[in-house]
């Protein structure tokens, strides 16, 4: 889940693009088919796994395992966990493990390393780090066996225990203050080569000797950071990248006739407004579900894809994925551009005059055609939308300070449903205000507690309701682009932006 604000290109890069593009040195493109050499936009604060999460995983990925493997379709396999059973009201998960693992320094994976890494995740001020904030206890019962018990139950904990909550680090590293940061030790299929890495820049991983399970096709793996995607694209022409990720429709239109250039496109994240206000505290108007409702009418979608994406996604007026239990192909279509219906239910909500709306502005997320759009679609009903100018620095006042009530984001549409669920529906970070109704708690015990293929219903009404009541305004899914060289094979992963790192592997 990412959560996923797009903010790393907006990070100040160590180096210049050139200085960077330039220390990737030739891929397999120049005959080194040992070597993959990833480009990316996201800028990992940390190789502590208690700090991962988002785009930044395959870093992580490299050097340290997870509970549970995630398939490229979002199905849960074994890893460092072989086994998992709930009991029957779904408030413990046991968990049966490897016992033929060890760390780095030769220490054996077991039970009670797993309970000081899930302990100290939880502690830890990760972004990530509420995912597990329904464990009120680890039990464990000897070297491989450990049963999590929950305050209620979370039809996401497998999720997360495939994702950043799942990365075992070595409980020894954790008494060495910040080291984890610089130096990760883990049991994962490569080690960080300190002396090749530039941290910040460009991260070299060589293969891990003796590793305990299957090996990945390549002998080291790069990593290298860019702060813009025409370097990265320009790297790919050049031979000297072999995959990345492209998320500007222009950058994607620029690669496409590259010769050799494999592309492959997938939709993961949606861009909207985020209703964080519904209470109406900050502004009044957005109490009234009608008030939401016009919003949702007066923006021409169709328009906003075709000009500033160049039609690279699909219209949508829901949160759910289209790979997740909750999603319905027709709830994309319920707002049609009608900015006479939009004018009509303002003045039956009681404002006919119209109010103003106070957004903050992310140049990165919101460009000038998409901020002049919304504010002309808006004005046209009569809504004043004034954009605030707002830095990377700014984005924690959003959440902290509560200051704004709603922004324009691109958010990840997780195909676990109750993924979405904790971040955009229960309070928290996206649901600042804690706005809530009553059949939003009804719904949510039924999902809880049923097996995934009894929740159905009870997140489609979920889904329908949000819709309904207009808890957001989606704009579309983005089309992403993944990028080969041509000499990699690149799946995509259900669940992420970007692929995990064992969706890489040679083209033969």
């Amino acid at each position: 889940m990412q959560k996923r604000i797009k903010v790393a290109a907006l990070a100040a890069a160590g180096v210049t693009a050139a200085a960077t593009l330039a220390g990737c040195g030739g891929g397999a493109a120049d005959g080194d088919a040992s070597t993959l050499k990833i480009a990316t936009l996201t800028l990992p604060q940390s190789l502590d796994p208690a700090e991962a999460g988002g785009s930044a995983l395959p870093f992580f990925q490299a050097v340290y395992d997870t509970l549970l493997k995630r398939a490229p379709d979002g199905t849960f396999t074994p890893m460092l966990a072989t086994k998992w059973t709930y009991n029957d009201d779904r408030t413990e998960l046991a968990l049966e493990l490897r016992g033929d693992v060890k760390f780095d320094d030769g220490t054996p994976f077991d039970a009670a390393a797993v309970k000081a890494n899930m302990e100290r995740f939880a502690k830890k001020a990760g972004s990530q780090a509420k995912t597990l904030k329904d464990v009120k206890a680890i039990e464990v019962t000897d070297k491989t066996h450990l049963t999590l018990k929950l305050s209620q139950p979370n039809p996401a904990m497998l999720f997360y225990l495939s994702d950043a909550a799942g990365l075992m680090a070595n409980p020894a590293a954790f008494a060495k203050g910040d080291a984890l940061k610089t130096k990760p030790d883990g049991t994962g299929p490569y080690e960080l080569d300190s002396k090749q890495s530039a941290i910040g820049t460009k991260w070299v991983y060589g293969r891990a000797k003796g590793y305990w399970g299957t090996k990945l096709p390549y002998d080291n793996v790069t990593i290298s950071y860019f702060n813009n995607e025409t370097a990265i694209v320009n790297g790919v022409k050049a031979g000297q990248i072999n995959a990345t990720l492209l998320q500007d429709a222009g950058q994607q239109v620029a690669i496409e006739p590259a010769a050799k250039v494999q592309t492959t496109e997938q939709e993961f994240d949606f861009q909207g407004i985020l209703l964080f206000d519904r209470g109406g505290v900050r502004t009044p108007a957005l109490r009234e579900a009608k008030v939401r409702q016009a919003l949702n009418h007066a923006i021409d979608r169709k328009t906003m894809l075709d000009k500033i994406r160049q039609g690279r996604g699909e219209v949508t007026n829901q949160v759910f994925s289209p790979q997740s239990a909750a999603y319905k192909k027709e709830l994309d279509s319920s707002y049609s551009y009608d900015p006479a219906k939009a004018r009509d239910l303002l003045k039956q909500a009681g404002y006919g005059s119209g109010f103003t709306l106070k957004l903050p502005r992310v140049a990165a997320i919101v460009p000038d055609a998409l901020a002049s759009s919304l504010q002309t679609d808006f004005g046209a009903v009569g809504i004043k939308l004034v954009w605030e100018n707002i830095d990377r620095g700014d984005i924690k006042r959003v959440f902290t300070e509560r200051a704004y009530s709603a922004m324009v984001m691109n958010m990840g549409q997780a195909s676990t449903d109750w993924v979405a669920v904790e971040e955009l529906v229960l309070p928290g970070v996206f649901n600042m205000f804690g706005t809530t109704d009553d059949t939003v708690k009804g719904l949510l015990p039924k999902i809880q507690a049923a097996s995934a293929e009894d929740a159905k219903p009870h997140l489609q009404a979920l889904n329908e309701h949000l819709v309904k009541d207009a808890w957001f305004v989606p704009f579309y899914r983005i089309s992403y682009l993944h990028v080969s060289d041509g000499t990699v094979k690149i799946a995509p992963q259900s669940g992420m932006a970007v692929p995990s790192l064992y969706n890489y592997a040679p083209v033969k």
